[in-house]
């Protein structure tokens, strides 16, 4: 029985760089299913040999301190790409997680790093002035639908100030290709699901989300302007190994092996795409390598909204499998060997009910498509976990 606030999920309820600090200098986990884990490493040596074929100057990847941002520049740096990694490594979240993550990337060679906040026009123009970049892929942001509430100043000096200062960079420097992080959030208040990026998707039910969608259009707007390629991937629910502090999966683990009660909303009747990181950071590799182009049957009178006559596209990355949140709670007890208590709350603002990725854009156009299965993923999390806080 549900309790009053709690919604349904029915068809019938659609309710300056501050400074520079220059260093210059991987693994998988390993389990049961050698069959995913050989395939993942063939689809590895494939773009691999693509990558090193291409090579000329270097990729910049901002937010390298970052959940998926840290995955991204190791990806690179094993296929020895020479990466030149950004975060400002803010106190968003426990900064020992993020200098952890970038002592993991200064250990390899061919990696460069720079203690710098895109906020600042004059220090990201000195960025772009000081290197040259064949491609930059940009996932540094302020993260967070909920944090978007209490400070929304921070989501418009980073997402808004900080992406414009990274286009006039991009602009400026002849780049191959912008890789861009936007966000399933900014399917908002729509409810046809599965989600598709030819959608419109114009009703953003959280700041965080505005700024993303605004993103989009910032970088449309650039490829149409300059004719620099740009894609932006609307990632939905990663999760996986050094994952972030303020997503459920690590707040749950943490809880559970703690004995304290989960913080459950709308119930747990909730639906989500979660999408495993190795995945996500494949999509990322792949779609780095393949510029957008102009879409020669792309029509100003019926304008479809992921591409466009300039050199511009959009894609969900996601699992296309949405998974009910008490299911992923049963998979990480099970995991854990521990259960969970569980306090349950009203829906929280700006959140959704549901989130479902159609990718068969990505699969098409770049030969991927995410599939590690849930249990995998969550183990692979509490191996980290368990391993990273000695545990």
């Amino acid at each position: 029985m549900l309790f009053p606030f709690c919604r349904r999920l029915t068809s019938g309820n659609r309710s300056p760089f501050s400074y520079f600090i220059r260093i210059h200098h991987g693994h998988t986990a390993a389990g049961p299913h050698f069959a995913h884990d050989i395939l993942v490493a063939s689809r590895r040596h494939r773009i691999g040999e693509r990558m090193r074929a291409s090579r000329t100057r270097s990729i910049l990847v901002t937010g390298c301190a970052g959940f998926i941002g840290f995955h991204v520049a190791r990806r690179l740096l094993e296929e020895r790409y020479r990466v030149v990694g950004l975060d400002n490594l803010n106190a968003y979240y426990d900064v020992s997680l993020k200098q952890a993550r970038l002592a993991q990337l200064i250990s390899q060679t061919g990696f460069e790093f720079l203690k710098a906040d895109l906020a600042s026009r004059e220090g990201t123009e000195s960025l772009f002035k000081q290197h040259q970049f064949d491609y930059v892929v940009h996932l540094a942001a302020q993260a967070g639908v909920r944090y978007s509430i209490s400070d929304p100043y921070a989501y418009v000096d980073s997402n808004l100030a900080g992406f414009a200062h990274l286009l006039e960079g991009c602009r400026r420097g002849g780049i191959k290709h912008l890789v861009f992080a936007s966000s399933s959030s900014v399917y908002g208040a729509n409810t046809r699901m599965p989600f598709s990026p030819h959608q419109p998707a114009d009703h953003p039910i959280s700041l965080y989300a505005a700024t993303k969608k605004a993103n989009e259009a910032m970088a449309h707007a650039y490829a149409h302007l300059y004719r620099f390629p740009a894609t932006g991937l609307r990632f939905f629910t990663v999760y996986g190994p050094w994952g972030r502090p303020d997503m459920a999966l690590f707040l749950f683990t943490r809880a559970i092996l703690e004995g304290r009660p989960i913080d459950v909303f709308n119930c747990g009747v909730m639906l989500r795409d979660f999408t495993y990181i190795d995945d996500a950071t494949e999509a990322v590799a792949r779609v780095m390598l393949r510029p957008a182009e102009p879409n020669l049957d792309w029509r100003s009178d019926q304008p479809d909204s992921a591409s466009s006559s300039a050199p511009y596209r959009l894609y969900n990355v996601g699992n296309s499998q949405p998974v009910d949140l008490n299911e992923l709670i049963k998979t990480l007890e099970a995991k854990l060997g521990k259960k969970a208590q569980v306090n349950l709350l009203e829906m929280q603002p700006g959140d959704v009910p549901a989130t479902s990725a159609d990718i068969s854009d990505l699969t098409r156009d770049i030969g991927f498509r995410p599939s590690t299965p849930l249990a995998v993923g969550v183990g692979r999390f509490v191996d980290w976990y368990r391993s990273y806080y000695g545990l």
